[in-house]
């Protein structure tokens, strides 16, 4: 969306050339209080895999999965296929999937801050009710009250850091989201090491932990400041001015001011229309588009079924307990450690480039470790040491391809590409679609194991090459373009030139 006139949809006006400001502690420190709300999604994606492999955990609520881990003669790919334990793991994407789209209103008529709030008690309560269970149907309240939490966080923060972050960094700083969500694997991993330890009762160290991810969420939440924009859609264009003024340390931020403006006023004089209904408008194509695919191929690649179930995953390939949950953390280490790496390049090389060459690399990483398990691995073999660390290898370039590409940008990209007046109803589809298909793979992903044995990798390589096409030729490069300027950008764009109405 850009700035200058009051048709819907775009303005007339560019005025990205005039922006001023410079990145202030101000901003940085908003952000990263924000991004905090990645770090409980990744924790639990982090903490589910390792609970549900804990002999104490599968004792007490899943006994028939404990007895076939048990079992010496039980098919290496199918040991752990249980529907009740694919459940706990993909409930709580159910709930998010539901809370996600309940979120939008809420963040356009309270702002982001309300969210971010709602979803840190959400997720906080939640976490103490999985840590004192005693049978499932607590276990289950707890993980639909995590989803719940997770659902509002991330339809709250990508858009908090899109719309504090100034255009020429909004990359880096957007991905702050997918920074802490990574930590949050990565703790939970190294949580989980040190919690199978501690015997029958562990998995209750591991599950009450996430309350406090939830909790910082929840207290910097209550003194972020709102953004600008969600400031100045809900008339408050003072306020919103002079939060603008302190977070780029400058008062001549007259253009950019003016296009939020344009912009609210833009999504005021459409409030009769239901974002969700405007958003399937013509004029709102590409990005619905963008919305729906890009979260979509981002769980096709298969990282989540990796991350959530690694230490099963390892196991099943016969690594001992102990030795499996130390090569998930590995895995974590790697995706948190490459994320940094996208930070740095994202608003130099741009978000295209990135998304091509990581889908590449994961599909020949996918490739490699189907020929190897295909080969090497049947129902009553092991691999060998030597073949177990390559395999290990080759999972975390993998996870590394990911982490620098298809991870962050499947957040950041949809983020900034909305105009005002349908962003957070975008946004709630594109975590909506998102949970969706985390949900599916989270549920099937056990019984597909089962089912393809090696082939899962090749199933997963094939979506990995026709996302990678698909951004190719459809996605533009949206690096370096002001928020509120974004519709030009479909414009100039071959394809959806075609597709949009005239002003």
């Amino acid at each position: 969306m850009a700035g200058g006139s009051l048709a819907p949809g775009g303005m007339a006006i560019e005025r990205a050339g005039e922006y001023k400001g410079k990145v202030t502690s101000y901003v940085i420190i908003a952000c990263v209080v924000a991004a905090i709300g990645g770090s409980i999604f990744g924790y639990d994606i982090g903490i589910s895999g390792g609970v549900t492999s804990m002999d104490g955990f599968l004792d007490h609520f899943f006994k028939a999965v404990f007895k076939n881990k048990k079992s010496a003669h039980e098919n290496n790919y199918c040991k752990y296929n249980n529907q009740d334990l694919a459940a706990f793991t993909s409930s709580l994407y159910l709930a998010g999937l539901v809370a996600s789209l309940a979120a939008s209103p809420v963040t356009r008529s309270y702002g982001r801050r309300a969210s971010i709030i709602c979803g840190g008690i959400s997720f906080f309560v939640g976490a103490a009710l999985n840590a004192l269970a005693v049978n499932i149907a607590m276990l289950i309240l707890g993980r639909i009250l995590l989803g719940v939490g997770i659902g509002f966080g991330n339809q709250a923060v990508p858009l908090y850091l899109s719309e504090m972050a100034p255009a020429h960094l909004r990359g880096g700083l957007n991905m702050m989201f997918q920074l802490a969500t990574t930590l949050g694997i990565f703790t939970a991993n190294m949580v989980n090491y040190g919690t199978q330890r501690l015997g029958n009762w562990g998995w209750r160290v591991s599950l009450g932990l996430a309350a406090v991810p939830a909790l910082l969420m929840t207290v910097g939440g209550i003194f972020l400041p709102e953004t600008p924009n969600s400031l100045v859609e809900r008339k408050r264009k003072d306020k919103g001015r002079r939060v603008l003024e302190r977070i780029r340390g400058t008062e001549d931020v007259e253009a950019e001011f003016q296009d939020i403006v344009d912009a609210s006023d833009i999504a005021n004089s459409l409030e009769a229309e239901s974002p969700f209904r405007s958003i399937l408008e013509r004029r709102n194509r590409p990005q619905l588009v963008m919305a729906i695919f890009l979260p979509m191929f981002q769980i096709l690649t298969g990282i989540n079924s990796i991350l959530f179930y690694a230490p099963i995953l390892f196991q099943s390939m016969g690594f001992g307990g102990e030795a499996s949950l130390y090569a998930s953390a590995i895995t974590g280490a790697v995706l948190a450690s490459s994320t940094f790496i996208s930070m740095a390049t994202v608003d130099r090389l741009g978000r295209r480039a990135l998304l091509i060459s990581g889908g590449i690399q994961m599909i020949v990483c996918q490739v490699i470790v189907a020929i190897i398990l295909g080969v090497k691995f049947g129902d009553d073999q092991v691999l060998s040491k030597g073949y177990s660390i390559l395999v290990v290898t080759v999972i975390c370039l993998f996870v590394l391809a990911f982490g620098w590409s298809w991870g962050p940008l499947g957040w950041t990209i949809p983020s900034e590409i909305f105009p005002l007046e349908t962003r957070s109803a975008g946004q709630s589809i594109t975590v909506a679609v998102n949970l969706f298909f985390t949900f599916v793979i989270a549920q099937s992903f056990l019984s597909l194991l089962c089912a393809f044995k090696f082939g899962i990798f090749l199933f997963f390589a094939g979506w990995i090459t026709v996302m990678t096409i698909f951004v190719s030729v459809f996605l533009p490069e949206t690096k370096g373009v002001p928020i509120e300027e974004m519709t030009f950008l479909w414009r100039k764009h071959w394809f959806w030139k075609r597709t949009l109405p005239d002003y």
